[in-house]
């Protein structure tokens, strides 16, 4: 699954890696804030497709909520969609077919059970800070005039599965036009997730459970004793 994620990015660096129109941004907004840890429900920036084919950099709440769900709580339960499914499912196959989307990040969290009652976290990322995106859809608000979006997951590559056997569908910058643009072309990018050998992942403070929690530190590595405690 993909429960917390980063977006480090600056407005200049955000604008040049997804292309996006000079003319819709006559203004240019301030240097964003870097987020290191995005929680489910929170808003977050997505990129997607205008009707006149340009890309457009917004913010949504993650959660995706369908025309059907009957409580804005809905959302809280599909932050993410399974890969497998999300083609054909109730819930998502509409937003597949016409609204999907690139979830900006620069990497995310996932936990690993030590114990039936301790987890701990660890913080991944494409090898050197290369870029991705996550694969997103996005739906129109209508319990709410939020629109939102969720995560798509996939089976955990090697690197992933020793510490969760799913992980977010991620996309390099040369799948992006398939993603946004091709329904068909949509189907088969649901098996281009990076490999394992392009993925880094290190040991985080717990802290990062905290939603509350901001900050550089979060993503900082730390050492683990043999017993699964931090040193």
């Amino acid at each position: 699954m993909c429960g917390r994620f980063t977006n480090r990015y600056s407005w200049r660096q955000l604008k040049e890696l997804y292309a996006l129109s000079d003319s819709l941004y006559p203004q240019a907004p301030s240097n964003f804030e870097p987020r290191y840890n995005i929680a489910p429900t929170q808003r977050s920036f997505v990129v997607r497709l205008r009707s006149d084919g340009r890309r457009e950099l917004v913010q949504l709440r993650w959660g995706l909520l369908p025309s059907w769900a009957a409580s804005p709580r809905d959302g809280a339960r599909m932050i993410n969609a399974r890969c497998e499914t999300v083609a054909t499912s109730r819930a998502y196959k509409e937003a597949f077919r016409a609204r999907p989307c690139l979830v900006v990040a620069d990497g995310f969290y996932e936990w690993a059970a030590l114990t039936a009652s301790t987890k701990q976290p660890y913080f991944l990322q494409r090898k050197n800070g290369a870029p991705f995106a996550f694969a997103g859809l996005w739906e129109a608000g209508h319990l709410t005039e939020e629109d939102t979006f969720t995560v798509i997951t996939c089976p955990a590559n090697r690197i992933v599965a020793a510490v969760h056997d799913r992980m977010p569908l991620m996309l390099e910058p040369s799948d992006w036009p398939a993603w946004l643009e091709s329904p068909k072309m949509r189907l088969r990018c649901l098996s281009h997730t990076l490999p394992a050998e392009d993925i880094d992942i290190w040991p985080v403070d717990r802290a990062v459970g905290n939603p509350r929690n901001q900050g550089a530190e979060l993503i900082a590595p730390i050492e683990l004793l043999d017993n699964g405690g931090k040193r």
